[in-house]
């Protein structure tokens, strides 16, 4: 178990500049922002370092090191939100690399089947989040990573989508959003992307794929309208010029349910 050092009375320790600046020197969701915003983000880790329970399995150490990557990550979500939005349960599970858990799911035909399909991380409904830190270090990792790609990001965007029950591509929003207004914004663009996505499958073996690298975000997000929200949010953060070209709508709502803009953060950052 890893608990982020308190001081007495409960304060949470601030994280180290030092640690700090090396945890999160590469990060994309990073480029651009504020003076004020890159301190507020590392005051709100510092808090969620406090509040949560670092968990390695197989023998992995989770380092300070480590878990101030995930507290950044995680943070960034909710740096205009507050902490309170993650509130309600305690513990990340952090595994070496992708994990298979067994499952049972039912096929059209009623028949059930066991699978253990890898997978690279999983939020549960009042539960913990699982990760692999194979996956979470890529995020950090300027030479391997796949832009838009952040598993931490991803989780932590199921968590917020869980605020009012089970995931279903739709948060509680703020007295200012509407219900409406968001629908209208996402449920055309998933439509339209999982025809893209049917689309470049189809072409796959033709193109050797290459449709399926042009798609603004990941295919994965054609799983769900739940997927849509987290790998929208991946995209959000870490390559919010992508999104805002193929969905700007969806991007505004975004824009509006974080209460923060990387698209100005880029412009401004050059």
């Amino acid at each position: 178990m890893f608990s982020w050092l308190k001081r007495r009375g409960g304060a949470p320790e601030p994280v180290d500049a030092g640690l700090w600046e090396s945890a999160t020197l590469d990060y994309l969701f990073l480029r651009g922002i504020s003076p004020d915003e890159h301190e507020r983000l590392r005051a709100l880790s510092g808090q969620f370092l406090a509040d949560k329970r670092f968990y390695g399995t197989h023998d992995l150490e989770v380092t300070p090191f480590m878990a101030v990557q995930v507290a950044a990550q995680a943070s960034i979500l909710v740096l205009e939100l507050g902490l309170d939005w993650y509130e309600g349960w305690t513990d990340v599970i952090v595994y070496p690399g992708q994990f298979a858990p067994e499952r049972e799911i039912v096929d059209d035909a009623g028949v059930v089947h066991q699978t253990r399909d890898p997978m690279a991380g999983e939020a549960w409904l009042g539960g913990p989040v699982i990760l692999s830190w194979e996956d979470v270090a890529l995020a950090a990792d300027a030479n391997g990573r796949v832009a838009g790609y952040n598993v931490v990001i991803h989780e932590f965007a199921h968590k917020l989508d869980m605020r009012s029950g089970d995931a279903n591509g739709c948060p509680p929003l703020h007295r200012e959003m509407s219900v409406a207004h968001w629908k209208a914004a996402f449920a055309p663009a998933y439509d339209d992307f999982c025809q893209r996505v049917d689309a470049a499958d189809s072409a796959a073996e033709a193109d050797g794929g290459a449709a399926l690298e042009a798609l603004p975000i990941d295919p994965y997000a054609a799983e769900s309208p739940a997927e849509f929200f987290a790998v929208g949010s991946e995209a959000f953060f870490e390559t919010p010029e992508r999104l805002s070209a193929a969905y700007p709508a969806v991007y505004r709502q975004f824009a509006g349910f974080f209460r923060q803009d990387p698209l100005a953060r880029l412009a401004r950052g050059g």
